[in-house]
């Protein structure tokens, strides 16, 4: 029998689906980065790899958090595990929040180990669960390090979703108690600086900003809502573009994950000449596998990270750090946002 929860992770990924854009609003086409004419590189000489909390990862590139917690789900686990393997990337899977209260529905996120068994994967779970829930999804996957999403704009617009939100005590205690390492993730809302500082205030040394522009779960839950009418919603929350700017406001800063809106080589290159360490991609990827097939899909995927490393090359980056280095033009539009919200384009 198909839980409300299980079926609620096939309507998402059916309406991610649906309401998925050609061209991100993600703000990245308000950058833009300017061009070296002489690079003084070949391709042979640039490095894509980086390194994440003691892992080497071939391209700063992360397969972001989707799906798990149906059998239709847990398919394309498979597939996108088998993805990940075979171009090198670090992945995340999809809530396991599901699979905690149904524990039948865990194979639909172990499968990932089956056709990944080497590389980074990263387990995921809500905010507000306890250290022992954390352990226990960190085990379902053999993760190497755990995601926590926090999602109060997603769950307030959700039919069924939670209305209190008090997380802080909880996620200071997976963090000190979880040996991996732990990223909070948003959902496609983006963080404020002011939101960072007090997750690096509880021992927090990794966040994913997941700003709006990429898969819009304002639109998915509000579609689920017998009169859809939060529409008003729609456009809540930063950009990932707002969100790279708004960490210039920080002295120190953790490790950043840049996802919402990453479609192109060309989208991650300025997420990471804006400050993020790696960017994260999901909505593209499922795309591709719903819409053509897992060998097309692949052949799209490193056609994409070969772009990635081209771009490198136009910006005169030999390594993933040299991409901070970058000139950059803004729009008026980010422009005015930053000079509203202090912030140094310099």
């Amino acid at each position: 029998m198909t839980s409300q929860q299980s079926h609620r992770k096939d309507e998402h990924v059916s309406l991610a689906e649906k309401f998925h854009q050609p061209v991100a609003d993600s703000s990245f086409n308000q950058v833009r980065i300017l061009h070296q004419s002489l690079p003084e590189l070949g391709l042979s000489d640039v490095d894509t790899s980086t390194i994440f909390e003691g892992h080497k990862l071939a391209y700063p590139i992360l397969i972001e958090a989707m799906t798990g917690g149906s059998e239709q789900t847990g398919r394309l686990n498979a597939q996108i595990a088998r993805l990940a393997a075979a171009t090198h990337l670090p992945m995340a899977v999809g809530s396991q929040s599901v699979a905690l209260k149904q524990p039948e529905l865990a194979p639909t996120f172990s499968v990932v180990r089956q056709y990944n068994p080497d590389g980074l994967v990263i387990a995921n779970v809500g905010a507000g669960h306890s250290v022992a829930d954390a352990q226990a999804v960190v085990e379902m996957v053999a993760a190497d390090a755990l995601q926590i999403h926090i999602n109060a704009a997603q769950e307030i617009i959700m039919p069924e979703g939670d209305r209190e939100f008090y997380w802080l005590d909880q996620l200071a205690a997976i963090v000190a108690k979880l040996d991996l390492p732990v990223i909070v993730k948003e959902v496609g809302f983006g963080m404020t600086a002011k939101t960072v500082q007090k997750l690096m205030g509880i021992g927090v040394n990794n966040v994913d900003l997941s700003g709006r522009g990429g898969t819009s779960f304002a639109k998915i839950e509000n579609f689920r809502r017998p009169e859809k009418e939060m529409a008003y919603l729609d456009n809540w929350g930063l950009t990932t573009t707002e969100s790279l700017l708004e960490m210039r406001k920080l002295s120190t800063r953790p490790w950043i994950f840049a996802s919402g809106g990453i479609k192109t080589p060309l989208d991650a290159i300025k997420a990471l000449a804006l400050g993020a360490d790696a960017a994260g991609m999901a909505g593209e990827v499922l795309h591709h596998l719903i819409t053509t097939d897992y060998a097309t899909t692949e052949d799209w995927l490193r056609h994409w990270l070969q772009g990635f490393k081209q771009l490198m090359l136009l910006t005169g980056s030999q390594t993933v750090k040299d991409l901070r280095k970058q000139s950059m033009v803004f729009s008026p539009e980010l422009e005015s946002f930053a000079r509203q919200r202090f912030i140094s384009l310099e």
